[in-house]
């Protein structure tokens, strides 16, 4: 059964009159899902434990230590949900529980940086670029987007709640397995542990699986098209990013990896 555009505007607002937020639609999908795509093909963004996989070392690049440079991820995109309650008048409820779980969102990741995280490695300076302008243009652009719909009727079916609902499973799932990273390592120890407890049982990266439910939450939430666009561009670059782990972790362990955990999706992918 093929579904018509009628039957998408059932669940969504009609794209708003703004060729920056096609634009970006656009853009946010093809990149992201081009970007999973090099990952699993060994061309990594340099940062985390891919900091010097796929690509030839540049002897006179700029780098950040893994804590500026996740801080310098991060603090734009929080920045920008917090200044949206100001700079966006006569909120609705749907644009407030949007920039508010965009908000919440990123403030828990730099609060995660500077209480939970431990760190090795360093951030080149061109994927610092690449990730801070994806993580700040595309909350700026959902948050816009959402503006731009204030004044078109509800889509019939309403799935802000359950989007609601969606976003605390994912930030909270997402949270916990961060802690358990954590826990892996000692401070001031730099050595890459198999991660245990919890869906790291089943998954290597639970963490991302509970940011692709957060991110789902948050375009149930939103129900414009450019959320949807850019949640299904992140599923992509997700998949991409966590095959890359499964295969960094298998040449590092060898068999001491338990070879029936997958990468993303529990007894699936």
């Amino acid at each position: 059964m093929v579904m018509t555009p009628s039957i998408f505007l059932n669940f969504l607002f009609p794209p708003p009159p703004s060729s920056f937020v096609t634009t970006m639609s656009v853009i946010g999908i093809s990149s992201l899902t081009c970007a999973g795509y090099l990952e699993s093909k060994g061309m990594h963004m340099r940062y985390s434990k891919f900091v010097n996989e796929g690509v030839t070392k540049i002897k006179s690049e700029i780098k950040f230590s893994s804590r500026t440079g996740m801080l310098l991820f991060y603090t734009p995109a929080f920045l920008g949900g917090l200044s949206s309650f100001h700079v966006f008048p006569n909120h609705d409820l749907r644009f407030m529980l949007l920039a508010s779980a965009l908000t919440v969102h990123f403030l828990k990741r730099v609060l995660e940086v500077l209480f939970l995280h431990k760190y090795s490695g360093s951030i080149g300076l061109e994927s610092a670029i690449v990730v801070i302008l994806s993580y700040t243009l595309s909350t700026v652009t959902m948050i816009y987007a959402q503006y731009l719909s204030r004044d078109f009727p509800n889509p019939q079916v309403d799935l802000k709640y359950v989007g609601v609902g969606l976003f605390l499973i994912g930030i909270t799932g997402n949270f916990y397995h961060h802690y358990l990273l954590a826990n892996l390592r000692k401070e001031g120890d730099k050595e890459y542990k198999i991660p245990k407890g919890g869906l790291f049982d089943l998954v290597i990266c639970p963490h991302y699986l509970f940011e692709i439910i957060g991110y789902v939450g948050v375009a149930c939430i939103s129900q414009t098209a450019y959320a949807f666009a850019f949640t299904l561009g992140t599923v992509f670059y997700l998949m991409g990013r966590s095959h890359a782990t499964r295969e960094w972790y298998l040449t590092k362990f060898g068999d001491s990896f338990p070879k029936d955990v997958k990468a993303f999706i529990p007894y699936v992918f």
